[in-house]
């Protein structure tokens, strides 16, 4: 994947939905790549569902009103992936509340994956057989 230029660096994580914590190209699908930066332990508390919730919607509003676009004009129409990058195995509620968001942005066209210390999890929050990519 290639980084777009950071306008400046910020805290990152889902304790600041107002940041983008990365933004980048990945080359090999052809898709605008949007990081959510999760550095603590899951614990399904309402409050860290929140905080995911809050970030998610500050994403899909950067992606679908035409910020992105603004910002990134070498980003028009192309197809946007949400990627949470985590330290530590989601909980089981936090699972579940990310399978209701794939279902819903899936109908504007956009993914949702999750990374596991760098490794893609699928939607029930396991590693897909033989290590492959979920599509």
């Amino acid at each position: 994947m290639v980084n777009a230029p950071p306008a400046k660096t910020l805290q990152q994580g889902l304790e600041r939905p107002d940041v983008i914590d990365v933004i980048a190209f990945d080359e090999k699908t052809g898709e605008v790549v949007l990081v959510l930066r999760e550095p603590r332990n899951w614990d399904g508390s309402d409050g860290r569902l929140f905080q995911l919730q809050e970030k998610i919607n500050a994403y899909l509003s950067f992606a679908l009103d035409g910020e992105m676009s603004d910002a990134y004009p070498a980003f028009v129409n192309k197809p946007v992936r949400l990627q949470l990058d985590c330290t530590t195995q989601p909980d089981a509620r936090t699972v579940d509340f990310i399978g209701i968001v794939r279902e819903q942005i899936a109908y504007q066209g956009i993914k949702f994956e999750i990374t596991l210390n760098g490794q893609t999890l699928c939607a029930c929050g396991s590693a897909p057989p033989s290590g492959e990519r979920e599509e």
